[in-house]
């Protein structure tokens, strides 16, 4: 019976966190959550119900991620140098890469067009699952105003940010933080299908307007804060 009563507990305690308007850690509300919606999505997607997964993944973020606090990981800079997200006094658009995974067509073009217009009020970081030497071809392609870094399994400290966002979400993903590290959304990257032309303009499109959607989110949800802030 106990063990039972223990089983409801760890069961509700999500619940209870989140109701009750708690901060938790992102690396915490995925240990929590992730190995049921890693089932159902794995059903949906085995079954060609792509909707489906799509459904799951948003509800995951939207009641389960979004609010959160996430970890305030370092990581290594492919220039030298570290950089510890805490450290960054203003919100942050980090982007998961790996230097295999070919991007859409116009991707990496959208992203240092938003970085050029918005790197003034918000930090573009773009993270990739890859040793150093193996991502630094792929790290050129991104504007100066991007701060390219690096995580690899075989490297020393990385074994948490590994196992909370590369082996979870998997890649490419945009989280969307605010200058607290709350997280304020999490996107998947759309890879367009068509003729090569068109499908380079409606990846640029697919891609800027997913980006900046989510911008959206983040630059209002600062504005609210100031304003909440400025009515105490």
């Amino acid at each position: 019976m106990k063990h039972i009563l223990l089983i409801i507990a760890l069961l509700l305690l999500p619940l209870s966190l989140y109701s009750q308007g708690e901060s938790i850690y992102f690396s915490d509300a995925i240990r929590i959550n992730f190995k049921k919606y890693k089932k159902d999505s794995s059903l949906a997607y085995r079954k060609g119900d792509t909707e489906r997964g799509k459904f799951l993944f948003d509800s995951l973020v939207d009641h389960r991620l979004a609010g959160t606090i996430f970890d305030d990981y370092t990581f290594k800079k492919s220039g030298g140098g570290k950089l510890t997200l805490s450290s960054v006094e203003k919100p942050i658009v980090l982007i998961t890469y790996a230097s295999w995974c070919v991007p859409a067509p116009g991707e990496i073009p959208a992203i240092n067009k938003l970085a050029q217009q918005y790197g003034k009020d918000v930090k573009f970081v773009v993270l990739f699952w890859n040793r150093r030497q193996d991502m630094k071809k792929a790290a050129r392609k991104f504007s100066s105003r991007i701060t390219v870094c690096y995580a690899h399994e075989s490297y020393k400290n990385d074994a948490p940010i590994i196992a909370s966002m590369k082996h979870t979400l998997g890649f490419p993903t945009s989280f969307y933080l605010d200058e607290n590290l709350k997280v304020i959304d999490i996107r998947r990257s759309s890879i367009p299908t068509g003729p090569k032309k068109s499908n380079y303009n409606k990846g640029y499109a697919l891609n800027y307007n997913s980006v900046l959607d989510g911008l959206d989110k983040l630059l209002i949800n600062r504005e609210l804060t100031k304003e909440h802030l400025a009515t105490k």
